[in-house]
């Protein structure tokens, strides 16, 4: 892809870097930046600019916050002892547009995936592990995206904590096998989450 100018094609260049936007994707995105009043592009590089200085990761749940609690901790009815375990903020936004969810949340930051090189350790587990051992969990869901990587993140888990006897479940199959929760419409999601099956059940298959 030639282009006429150096500065053009450094703006393309690090579009492209995004995920899901190819070479054309970034040149038709930055041409309709140029077209548009300066202010545009003022107000949208300091949104980018406070994101990435700013932003902040709840101490409660590692959800992505303002502040350094969340709202969804800081809600006080909320019921705490139940936590719904997501792999990151697109799963909780997901969850939270069905209305059907009134617990906590607990983001990994990710799926255990040998493949990727991603292991227990690179993620939040220690911290729900310490949580259920503090005795402010008696009920875990697990809501990752029906695939192999978060199979095994959830059984991991299920077998560190196992020991605690706490009411463990999965959201009902009314995801297909293979989808992201990010893209499951909001009544199957919903029902999912309300209809939710003892974990030791979905082992068996």
């Amino acid at each position: 892809m030639d282009f006429s100018s150096k500065l053009l094609e450094n703006a393309v260049n690090e579009v492209s870097r995004l995920p899901g936007i190819g070479k054309r994707t970034a040149l038709r995105l930055v041409l309709h930046l140029l077209k548009q009043p300066s202010e545009h592009t003022q107000y949208l590089s300091q949104a980018l600019l406070h994101l990435r200085n700013d932003v902040k990761t709840c101490e409660k749940c590692h959800n992505i916050s303002d502040t350094v609690l969340c709202d969804i901790c800081k809600n006080p009815k909320r019921k705490p002892e139940v936590v719904c375990v997501v792999e990151d903020i697109r799963d909780v936004m997901a969850i939270e547009s069905t209305s059907q969810f009134n617990g906590l949340y607990h983001v990994l930051g990710g799926k255990i995936s040998p493949i990727e090189g991603i292991g227990p350790q690179d993620l939040k587990i220690e911290p729900l592990i310490q949580k259920v051992e503090n005795g402010e969990i008696k009920e875990l869901i697990f809501a990752l995206s029906s695939t192999m990587e978060g199979d095994t993140t959830n059984f991991y888990i299920y077998k560190q904590i196992e020991k605690f006897r706490i009411m463990t479940s999965t959201i009902a199959r009314g995801i297909s096998v293979g989808d992201e929760l990010e893209y499951a419409d909001e009544v199957t999601l919903g029902r999912s989450i309300v209809n939710r099956i003892p974990f030791e059940q979905s082992i068996r298959g």
